[in-house]
């Protein structure tokens, strides 16, 4: 039950009403900020903090639960004391304890960088952290925050891309918020903070609240925003750049780019909160808000240089096409399917996220107690959900008074309810109304129970989304039609939900995804006649390469952030056995990832698979001209790039030979 999982007392000294707005000025990092490491004797820590002091990052100490001593000439202390910020480099599991003493103690900045934290976990100390008005949250699955200015570095972005500078950058992904520092260094415009919100459900700072930060901060000039499917956060983000144009004192441009035009119906696209739920936005509607803000799109992060330079400059164009620099690379949106309901919109595997078939769903309905059928064909299917605010950071009921596909969107109404305590009751006789159910009593206690038993189920089970769809027969509500979707992390990270694991029908997914999973790979086979095979390290990244590439692509393949030689070939195993592939195009960012790690893997798959067919590659950041050296003297039939427009023309050539 909520309140049985959570922390019951809340966190702050302060006597004054302050709120977790209060900690916004926390992100303003810089070479003021004392820093300790959470976690601080891991490998990966341990190599983080030696390259941040020496790029100037003043960090103090670190925490390892029961130990003390000294590590890297720094203090090793059992628990977390009074510094400004803390950097969390723990496992998945481990993290949400870390973070709740971080708030105990009450720092002003906690970053986690960790990915896979189980959702409830993070709607639990969100429901804290609301309580309290002393500690930000940057995170998690986040790349951290960077001061280019301040020299300091609070999580693992790689530093050779970043110079001293006036552009300001806003992230849901890491790898392409790297591209974007790329960009505006090889401009010459530099960066300010850059402030890597993460793409998680329910990230500790959104896209909004990272731009009053921004458009605070003495340093920044201009602004790079980067956001992907998923929440409302761009439509906030415009609204607030709206709000702002009326105020002449605030001229500060803003360039924006959203990955996930090509996303395939009813697929989570790598990232946690890379998924879509009733009521949200796509990509296209995210673009044609910003673009309606004046915010200039670009299409892919090496663009923003340009865009930024010429916005600075006085032009005031609203898009971006790779044509305005060297190429122009033709795209085509993949239209999605007319008149499907919404229920069966994917009948494949969610990545990452264990959802059950419609037997299943109402099996469990009916163990609750409640009246579930097939639909007769009488009375009104209205739609009944429980999901997840990404703006409150809360569970939220969601209801529409039809399941048309056409109509759901503008009727969808969102009802958030505090973690800690579940749904409000004068809520559910809010969604009563706006189902239109009619004014008898005993189809409003029938609502309020079926609010009430999802509910339950959605904290025992740590769902993500349980959709319904219900009619009112009688004077009772009936289910009709279910799918719900639970965060696989409680069981990867934490081993919760072992028995949720035993109802995947693994019998109906593709063989190849799930050869792909078993080595940490999130592939997806597109739709289609594509013909290029992609590999990239990022979700963000995979997604802005399969929009750039439109029809081309084959696939999504996300080899994750922390790409090895290993997982590049099995990559490459998993492309080559969809025989629609003509062309391997390999997209690489590094940031943990090495350039001559990935080249080195790209040429042991070479060898060893001797695909016949072509790949292009194109490798930046950490160690790349180490990398694109390897390629360019392996010898192999390989077509080594550093410029992705270059790369991706070459790979469309290559598919239409």
């Amino acid at each position: 039950m909520p309140g049985q999982q959570v922390l019951r007392r809340c966190f702050g000294t302060s006597l004054r009403l302050q709120s977790y707005a209060d900690t916004l000025p926390n992100l303003r990092i810089g070479a003021h900020t004392r820093v300790i490491f959470q976690g601080f004797t891991g490998k990966q820590a341990t190599a983080n903090a030696k390259d941040s002091i020496a790029w100037g990052t003043k960090i103090v100490g670190g925490v390892t639960p029961g130990r003390t001593g000294d590590h890297l000439g720094l203090p090793v202390l059992p628990t977390v004391r009074s510094v400004y910020a803390t950097a969390i480099y723990v496992a998945a599991h481990q993290a949400p304890s870390a973070i709740e003493e971080a708030i105990e103690a009450e720092v002003p900045l906690i970053v986690a960088v960790a990915e896979h934290i189980p959702l409830h976990d993070m709607l639990r100390l969100h429901s804290m952290l609301k309580t309290q008005s002393k500690s930000r949250l940057v995170g998690p699955n986040s790349p951290g925050i960077i001061s280019a200015v301040g020299k300091c570095r609070i999580g693992f972005q790689p530093l050779p891309c970043f110079s001293p500078g006036k552009v300001g950058i806003i992230a849901k992904s890491g790898t392409l918020s790297y591209e974007t520092v790329a960009s505006t260094t090889r401009a010459g415009l530099g960066q300010s903070l850059c402030i890597g919100v993460g793409g998680d459900i329910v990230p500790g700072t959104d896209l909004r609240e990272a731009l009053t930060v921004l458009e605070n901060d003495t340093d920044t000039e201009a602004i790079a925003l980067i956001g992907e499917i998923g929440g409302l956060g761009e439509l906030d983000a415009a609204e607030w750049y709206v709000s702002k144009a009326g105020f002449h004192s605030f001229v500060m441009p803003i360039a924006g780019l959203i990955a996930g035009i090509n996303k395939p119906s009813g697929r989570i696209m790598g990232h946690a909160g890379a998924f879509t739920i009733a009521g949200e936005p796509d990509a296209k509607e995210k673009i044609a808000a910003l673009e309606s803000a004046d915010v200039t799109m670009v299409t892919h992060p090496g663009q923003f240089g340009a865009a930024l330079k010429s916005r600075l400059g006085g032009s005031t164009s609203s898009h971006i096409k790779f044509g305005d620099q060297r190429r122009q690379i033709h795209t085509a949106v993949r239209r999605p399917q007319k008149g499907r309901r919404l229920l069966v919109t994917s009948s494949a595997q969610q990545q990452r996220h264990v959802s059950l078939s419609e037997d299943h769903c109402m099996d469990l309905l009916r163990e609750s107690g409640l009246n579930c059928g097939p639909y007769s064909g009488l009375g009104t299917r209205r739609f009944l959900a429980i999901g997840i605010d990404r703006s409150t950071r809360s569970p939220c009921v969601i209801a529409s008074p039809t399941v048309d596909n056409a109509q759901l969107r503008k009727m969808v109404k969102r009802y958030p309810f505090d973690y800690r305590h579940g749904p409000d009751e004068l809520a559910i006789e809010r969604m009563a109304s706006h189902l239109q159910l009619s004014l008898k009593e005993s189809s409003h206690e029938s609502l309020r129970r079926l609010v009430h038993r999802l509910s339950d189920i959605f904290y025992e089970k740590e769902a993500y989304l349980m959709e319904t769809e219900i009619v009112e027969r009688l004077g009772e509500i009936k289910v009709v039609g279910g799918r719900f979707g639970f965060d696989d992390a409680a069981y990867r990270s934490c081993g919760r939900q072992a028995e949720l694991q035993k109802l995947r029908n693994t019998a109906r997914e593709d063989p190849s995804e799930l050869e792909a999973e078993k080595s940490g790979i999130i592939y997806i086979k597109l739709k289609g006649n594509g013909t290029i095979g992609t590999l990239v390290n990022g979700a963000g990244l995979a997604m802005n390469t399969v929009d750039a590439l439109g029809v081309h692509a084959a696939n999504f393949l996300d080899t994750g952030g922390k790409a090895t030689s290993e997982t590049v070939k099995h990559g490459f195993e998993v492309i080559l056995k969809d025989p629609r592939v003509r062309v391997i195009f390999v997209n690489i960012f590094g940031g943990l990832t090495l350039g001559d790690m990935i080249a080195n893997g790209i040429i042991m798959a070479f060898k060893e698979l001797s695909p016949r067919v072509p790949v292009v590659v194109r490798i930046r950041g950490t160690n790349e001209k180490e990398g694109q050296k390897l390629i360019e003297e392996s010898g192999l039939p390989l077509y080594a790039f550093d410029d992705f427009e270059a790369a991706a023309t070459k790979a469309i050539e290559l598919s239409n030979a």
